[in-house]
């Protein structure tokens, strides 16, 4: 049988893949440049071609490099899932979970989802990474996270999927916004004053995909990065945005006397997730969490409802 290629020689190249710089690509892997370099070397000899192409300023990856790359990122995952079904079918319900979260999710459950784990799951650590959809899918896909949490629709394809909970998004306007506040549907409203969260959000991309409008409609300078942000542009009274359901109570978000939530007839809405591979070896973690998560959500949605009843 022919001499087949070791995850350690995939694991130097697909570290490479992501800094393009052999001294830190070999930082990562903890290991000599020289060692890192000689593993790179070896894998190109055992698949018969070159794989990244060096010179004094520049590293990049050759077309088979980037294929190569795509796949070892699959053989990577597949090995660290391994080593899980092992430990899982030794000591289950213990040892490290990366989970990660969108940040139109995350601050509004993970007080209580930190409680929960460690009340219902308390040999599980819990390790929490916050980023955008694609960022955390990327993780997933690459074997670094065990399962992500986010708002469908987005691609999820080849993917385990269990929804958590549906939510509505509200309008939420300068009370001194009297246009807005007039609006009964989404083609009453003034979309050229609709402040979006920057590209990558996949709140923005659901907001998009209910109103009749393209970027271009949309004052370029007016994107932000966080929730907090868009709320501080409306309390500037520069536009109104959409607020997710489950981000209505959060003291920090509502607690000023100049913002309104203003209600419309059938307002857009978006799926939350608990998302992992396929072949993850973690089924009953998944199970679990998404009963955990259905559970903070449902709490948060009710709360919400009460809150919104009152104004």
């Amino acid at each position: 049988m022919a001499a087949l290629p070791s995850l350690r020689q995939l694991s130097y190249l697909v570290t490479l893949s992501e800094t393009l710089h052999f001294t830190e690509a070999a930082r990562r892997s903890f290991v000599t440049q020289s060692t890192l370099s000689g593993g790179i070397m070896e894998l190109e000899r055992l698949l018969g071609g070159v794989l990244v192409e060096r010179d004094r300023q520049n590293v990049r990856l050759t077309p088979l490099g980037e294929q190569v790359v795509t796949r070892a990122r699959v053989l990577l995952a597949d090995a660290q899932d391994l080593m899980r079904l092992s430990r899982e079918m030794s000591e289950p319900l213990t040892g490290d979970l990366h989970l990660g979260i969108i940040p139109t999710i995350a601050p509004f459950i993970l007080t209580q989802l930190l409680t929960a784990v460690q009340t219902q799951l308390p040999r599980i650590k819990l390790h929490l990474h916050e980023a955008q959809s694609e960022k955390i899918l990327e993780g997933l896909e690459h074997g670094s996270l065990d399962m992500v949490v986010l708002a469908l629709p987005f691609d999820t394809h080849g993917l385990k999927v269990k929804e958590i909970a549906t939510e509505k998004l509200f309008i939420v306007c300068n009370r001194n916004d009297k246009q807005t506040i007039q609006a009964k549907t989404i083609d009453d409203l003034d979309l050229s004053r609709l402040i979006l969260l920057e590209e990558g959000h996949c709140l923005r991309d659901h907001a998009l995909s209910v109103c009749p409008i393209n970027d271009r409609k949309n004052d370029s300078r007016l994107k932000a990065s966080s929730l907090p942000t868009l709320l501080e542009m409306v309390l500037a009274d520069l536009g109104f945005t959409m607020l997710p359901e489950i981000a209505i109570q959060n003291a920090n978000l509502m607690s000023h006397e100049k913002l309104l939530i203003h209600p419309i007839k059938n307002p857009p809405e978006r799926t939350l997730a608990l998302i992992t591979r396929k072949s993850t070896p973690l089924q009953t973690e998944f199970d679990l969490l998404q009963q955990i998560l259905v559970t903070i959500s449902q709490t948060i949605l009710s709360e919400n409802a009460k809150y919104l009843d009152k104004q």
